[in-house]
């Protein structure tokens, strides 16, 4: 049985709440206010807790700040039960690390939805992690962090946009963190000729663009749909806010840079060493990677961007397919290439 801590000071709304939960099957305790609240946590720390924003004595962002920084109550799901839908109040919590918001009048199902969804995502982390002091601090980090991440790409505008659609162009001055939802984007370079080699390609449920706004300089590459696409748009100042503020959400965005900064070192060594039928190889691999349902994979691609991947020209990969064709290692259904066994590609030495 999960045990939920209500931190309300309004009686009525906190014995509501508690009944509710009582009645589907959660150990409650309430407090009254804020100070009573953090010492009822520190005391017993719960499962979750659900606070209400204004309160006398200490309000629910002094709750959240004094319980964040205890290890015993740094990884318990936080829940705002609040009036206020002011954008700043979203801000201010989302910074501090709030998990969910809740706004008032709200109905039963809503609430008790919010609470099991937390509590669910809470124990899948937890088995995710062993039991020793590292263990649990990395379970920590990478929950808040997760949570971070989720509640920053929530509620935000979304463009609908279709292949070949440019997102953003080398040169533009960077205003937004992207979050993709349906489709993928590739990112690219062009030199004074006009030939592309294309950096990095995201798909669904990856975010792109925020080196720019880390740096606070204009886009060095252009992005571009290769699939129907829809992205989310996460402004410039709530990206920073949780980047300068929040510990865990910072390093996860440092892990982030990290894995693309290891990708391009190893797509240059590839460029630099691999033979013709190898680049076309690796690039066929990382679509694969990218593609793949139960170890197979089959997608449509641009010659002309198979090429800007392998840093070769269009003709030499067209080559190249037909050969890999011919050799069994892939197939080759009008413009779409499949993929049955990824192991041969990957075994290719020559």
């Amino acid at each position: 049985m999960a045990h939920i801590l209500v931190i309300e000071d309004h009686e009525d709304v906190r014995e509501n709440v508690a009944e509710i939960l009582s009645l589907a099957g959660y150990e409650v305790t309430t407090a009254a206010d804020g100070k009573i609240g953090v010492e009822k946590a520190l005391a017993n720390p719960p499962d979750l807790i659900l606070c209400d924003v204004m309160m006398p004595e200490l309000d629910g962002f002094g709750v959240l700040r004094i319980l964040s920084k205890n290890p015993a109550c740094m990884d318990i799901p936080f829940i705002f039960l609040t009036a206020k839908t002011e954008q700043t109040d979203f801000r201010k919590g989302m910074g501090l690390g709030a998990d969910d918001y809740i706004t008032k009048p709200f109905d039963d199902v809503e609430l008790l939805d919010a609470i099991e969804v937390r509590l669910r995502k809470v124990k899948k982390l937890r088995k995710s992690f062993d039991g020793t002091p590292e263990g649990i601090q990395k379970f920590y980090s990478e929950a808040k962090a997760n949570q971070a991440l989720k509640k920053l790409s929530e509620n935000r505008e979304v463009l609908t946009l279709n292949k070949k659609t440019k997102v953003f162009e080398q040169g533009q001055q960077a205003h937004w963190l992207y979050f993709i939802t349906k489709g993928k984007i590739k990112c690219y370079k062009t030199n004074e000729y006009g030939k592309e080699l294309i950096t990095h390609i995201y798909q669904k449920g990856d975010f792109f663009g925020f080196i720019p706004l880390i740096e606070n300089s204009a886009y060095q590459e252009t992005a571009a749909v290769i699939e129907d696409a829809k992205v989310q748009l996460i402004p410039k100042d709530d990206f920073n806010l949780l980047l300068y503020s929040t510990k865990d959400f910072s390093i996860q965005f440092i892990k982030m840079l990290a894995n693309q900064v290891n990708e391009v070192e190893q797509n240059l060594i590839n460029l630099a060493y691999d033979s013709v039928r190898q680049k076309v190889a690796k690039s066929l691999l990382s679509l694969f990677d990218k593609y793949e349902i139960g170890g197979k994979a089959k997608f449509s691609i641009l010659r002309e961007d198979l090429a800007a991947i392998a840093g070769t020209a269009k003709e030499t990969v067209i080559r190249t397919l037909s050969d890999f064709k011919d050799e069994k290692l892939i197939a080759i259904v009008e413009n779409d290439i499949i993929i049955e066994d990824d192991q041969p590609l990957r075994n290719l030495r020559y």
